[in-house]
């Protein structure tokens, strides 16, 4: 009995530990089998969080992103290779590909070694731009470790990223230092509107190939800010694709190492294994996952509490309330999604074009969504018209939703009467004018005795 109770518990703990809200199979590319036990906390973490890891390397010939035309893993996490790149079973189509079907891509890239062509291609069909000379890392004089960076200064020290949304809970925010041992510097091209930067160098920083011997470099990739060592695509199905500049960073060394900045910094632990959690839970859909619960639309009450939900058919001019739930997956769960209050979730009313576009109130919660409401007047225009919700925002997944509903004009036996209409009283008054002077003309004529037009003759005597 006491077997089949711990079983039970087991079971429920298993359902109820946090899970990416897209899956847990976790498909780890790593092509040294010896570099694993590098990473052996970050894989402790990741499976501490519900994931189901299978380790591959690109050489293998059982390795596949797709079984029976589905996908067979949920996410991918792609360390440098040490060769010319991942194979053909990773080609670029395929990455491309399985992104199209939903799937998270994390890929890592290292300074330690040339990054292939094959990754640059990928990069490029995303808008991700590297150096001409791949083997090119980023370097700051003013920003290094200066424990273990003191003569090549390949070492950056960076603040964690601020808050990206205005709430209370950043995706990637927090206090902290970073360590970014041997970064690969990328840019963004201006093409792809769904990219955005995570973590951006110092300004202080620069692009430099460690094989030139030169002491001093002139043509350089970009310099400061225009440099992005972590950013973020999501597709228009909000799959999730993540470049990391550094896969040094996830190590154990650096997840607990003591680092110090030049002059009289003092010496303080990183933060990177809280900012590696925080970077593959929003990649594999643990945070920034909106979900859309009850949508309803009905007449106003106006004292009528018999009015149908989610009619087919609504009359001009009605009042009309609208209501959408929205969750927000936590880690662990679902709950009330809170719109940043220097942002709106809008609701349009519309044909071939808005006749309404309105902010959507909090109106109430439930347990794990919150209510967004806003109440309106049916436009003066019969059609077919749509309820619209569209709300599409950096590092949180797509809605939109859509729903269409019949505008008819007023029934023969909908209009009001005439004589409720107060500016219509006059022309009442002189239609009913003209009634009574045809009729008092018609009663005079008819009950007036005509004169005589016979001569009149005197009698003789």
């Amino acid at each position: 009995m006491r077997w089949c109770l711990s079983l039970l518990l087991f079971c429920f703990l298993a359902v109820v530990h946090a899970l990416s809200s897209s899956g847990s199979r976790l498909l780890v590319v790593l092509e040294d089998a010896d570099e694993k036990d590098s990473y052996s906390t970050f894989w402790g973490d990741l499976e501490a969080r519900g994931y189901k890891l299978s380790f591959e390397s690109p050489k293998s010939n059982q390795l596949s992103l797709f079984e029976h035309g589905e996908r067979a893993y949920d996410h991918v996490l792609l360390l440098p290779p040490r060769s010319k790149g991942f194979g053909p079973t990773l080609s670029p189509k395929n990455i491309i590909e399985f992104m199209n079907k939903d799937g998270n891509v994390l890929l890592a890239l290292s300074g330690k070694s040339t990054t292939p062509s094959a990754i640059s291609s990928l990069l490029l069909e995303l808008d991700l731009h590297l150096s001409t000379d791949r083997s090119s890392v980023v370097v700051d004089h003013f920003n290094y470790d200066a424990l273990s960076a003191v003569e090549k200064h390949d070492i950056l020290l960076l603040q964690r990223p601020g808050q990206l949304r205005d709430d209370t809970k950043p995706f990637f925010g927090g206090e902290g230092v970073l360590a970014f041992p041997r970064a690969v510097p990328h840019t963004l091209g201006d093409s792809n509107p769904l990219l955005a930067p995570i973590l951006r160098a110092p300004a202080t920083a620069y692009s430099y190939s460690p094989k030139e011997d030169a002491g001093s470099v002139e043509d350089v990739l970009a310099t400061g800010s225009q440099l992005a060592l972590v950013s973020a695509m999501q597709s228009r199905n909000s799959a999730r694709f993540t470049l990391l500049g550094s896969a040094e960073s996830l190590q154990d060394q650096w997840f607990t190492a003591t680092v110090k900045s030049p002059g009289d910094g003092e010496e303080t632990e990183t933060a990177n294994r809280e900012f590696a959690k925080q970077l593959t839970a929003w990649t594999f859909k643990e945070t920034g996952v909106l979900k859309v619960g009850d949508i309803e639309h009905h007449l106003a009450d106006n004292g009528d509490t018999t009015s149908e939900l989610n009619p087919k058919i609504y009359r001009i001019k009605n009042e009309t309330v609208f209501s959408i739930e929205v969750s927000e997956y936590n880690y662990d769960g679902y709950i009330p999604f809170e719109v940043p209050s220097n942002d709106a979730l809008q609701l349009e009313f519309t044909m071939l074009s808005p006749f309404h576009r309105l902010n959507l109130q909090p109106t109430g919660k439930t347990h794990n969504s919150t209510i967004y409401s806003t109440k309106f007047t049916v436009p003066d225009q019969h059609g077919i018209f749509s309820f619209r919700v569209n709300y599409k925002r950096p590092f949180l997944t797509n809605i939109e939703e859509k729903h269409e509903v019949t505008v008819r004009h007023y029934a023969h036996n909908e209009y009001p009467r005439s004589w409720k209409i107060t500016g219509g009283w006059v022309w009442i008054a002189g239609l009913w004018s003209v009634v009574g002077g045809f009729l008092a003309f018609v009663f005079v004529w008819l009950y007036s005795a005509p004169t005589s037009t016979a001569p009149t003759t005197k009698k003789m005597q």
